[in-house]
């Protein structure tokens, strides 16, 4: 048997995407699932897009036929499931005609799925469970690959609760956001005889991805990832049943088997949000839960690293400010001149010492030699300090910034196995894996940010006035840092 590879698998992801504007999500889980034999809701209000997605991927399996229904309070099982046979009844059996109607299909589509009546509902839980159909006295295989169903929100009353549990992958599809919806104005019109379409899926590719799902084994880190999410759901509230878990273990594999994978692994659990979140508010909790305690894929802001510098920062602040230890009114005195001079002017609208009488030039050279003895006249009254001070707030920094530069190759090294890791992955949306890279780039623009000012901190320790010749030559304190969290 022949397995498709991943980039036939891509170029199929590619044809069912194309002009649906953020549905990466909902494409590849449309497809995987689809491939891993589960079926698909998709949550959201009309007009956007759930048909047309459906439509797309029945022509990506070929010998696929498809079926599409709106579904009401007065829909009946003829719509769906076919008229009874007349012939039949003459017989004394009670039989339909299925040519044609869901129990035939391939890939179907059932919209408004949960405003079907309870005799639809009750014969589409043993067709989506067991691809069979009660026909008559006969329960008949049906040759049933996925059911997509739609709905503008998840059923609130618990006799639709085992109906909804059929439905492996639920998705919530939303309205284009702001930031495309230029782009979806001016999108063109489809022209589907002109569109270029991937060759199906034949019937013997997807046997062979079967089969090669069934060698795929659970690594221990998944193991150990579904443990920990199983736990964090109990702290939650939220339970997830015994079959649900098997199904989702069976569509993990059938993503590493289509990817060139012998084994699941912790990634994988990035469908999360699609399989265990019982309503869409759920999903960002547990799409949360997997960027921070599975990844550390969350923007880190380093508390105690910005406690340290601001620490770091207020002690500059003190020291470059500190008079002079003989300052008194003289010295105060000297000071208002220095800065007066630093003006250039000795008051308003007055010509400063040696300015007048002097050209230009003159007068330009003058303001440079004021400038220098304005300088060392602050100089001369600001605090000095030994340089022993001086060496251990500049240790002191050092090891701070030694830190935040090993933090930063970490991050950085982290984010580069984390790349390396998803540049394989076929079935993770491009948006969220530009998500979890863009998390450690936020991290390290931070950490660079804070690096940047223990720097100035430390040019600022550096450059402060010198006295080794009646300054005392001890060690200061160190600078009170906060505790690492």
């Amino acid at each position: 048997m022949t397995m498709p590879s991943p980039d036939r698998l891509r170029g199929l992801i590619q044809t069912l995407e194309a002009g649906l504007l953020e549905r990466d999500a909902a494409s590849r889980l449309a497809l995987l699932a689809a491939l891993a034999g589960e079926h698909v809701l998709l949550i959201g209000p009309p007009g956007t897009a759930k048909s047309e997605l459906a439509r797309r991927l029945h022509r990506l399996f070929e010998g696929a036929p498809y079926f599409e229904r709106l579904l009401t309070r007065f829909s009946t099982p003829e719509e769906l499931f076919g008229p009874l046979s007349l012939k039949a009844l003459e017989d004394d059996r009670y039989e339909r005609l299925t040519s044609g109607f869901l129990p035939t299909a391939g890939i179907a589509f059932l919209d408004e799925v949960f405003k079907a009546n309870s005799a639809i509902l009750n014969a589409l839980l043993t067709l989506l469970n067991e691809r069979e159909f009660d026909n008559g006295c006969g329960r008949l295989a049906t040759p049933l690959v996925c059911v997509l169903a739609a709905s503008n929100e998840v059923p609130a009353d618990d006799a639709l609760r085992a109906f909804f549990d059929r439905f492996l992958i639920r998705v919530p599809v939303h309205p284009v956001s702001d930031a495309v919806f230029a782009q979806l104005l001016t999108l063109a019109v489809p022209n589907e005889s002109a569109a270029s379409f991937e060759p199906a899926l034949s019937v013997t590719e997807r046997n062979a991805v079967t089969a090669a799902t069934g060698v795929v084994e659970l690594s221990a880190a998944a193991i150990a990832a579904c443990t920990g999410l199983r736990q964090w759901l109990h702290s939650q509230k939220l339970e997830v049943s015994d079959r649900r878990w098997r199904q989702w273990v069976g569509l993990m594999r059938t993503a590493a088997a289509t990817e060139g994978r012998t084994q699941v692994d912790a990634l994988d659990l990035w469908t999360a949000p699609y399989v265990v979140s019982p309503s869409p508010g759920d999903a960002p909790q547990l799409a949360q839960w997997f960027a921070a305690e599975l990844l550390q894929a969350v923007p880190q802001e380093a508390p105690w690293l910005t406690r340290a510098v601001e620490a770091f920062e207020k002690q500059l602040e003190i020291e470059e400010a500190a008079p002079a230890e003989d300052d008194d009114a003289e010295g105060a005195g000297k000071l208002a001149l220095a800065r007066a001079i630093g003006r250039g002017k000795s008051g308003p609208g007055e010509a400063g010492p040696g300015e007048a009488g002097l050209g230009e030039t003159g007068r330009g050279e003058g303001e440079a030699m004021l400038r220098i003895v304005s300088k060392q006249l602050e100089d001369s009254l600001r605090r000095h300090y030994s340089s022993v001070h001086i060496a251990a707030r500049v240790a002191q920094l050092d090891e701070v910034l030694a830190s935040t530069l090993t933090a930063s190759h970490e991050l950085q090294a982290e984010q580069e196995r984390l790349q390396t890791a998803l540049g394989s992955r076929l079935w993770m949306p491009p948006s969220l894996q530009q998500k979890l890279l863009g998390a450690h780039s936020v991290s390290l623009a931070h950490l660079q940010t804070l690096g940047a000012r223990l720097s100035r901190c430390r040019a600022g320790f550096a450059t402060l006035p010198v006295d080794d010749q009646t300054i005392d030559q001890s060690q200061p304190e160190p600078v009170a840092l906060p505790a690492l969290a």
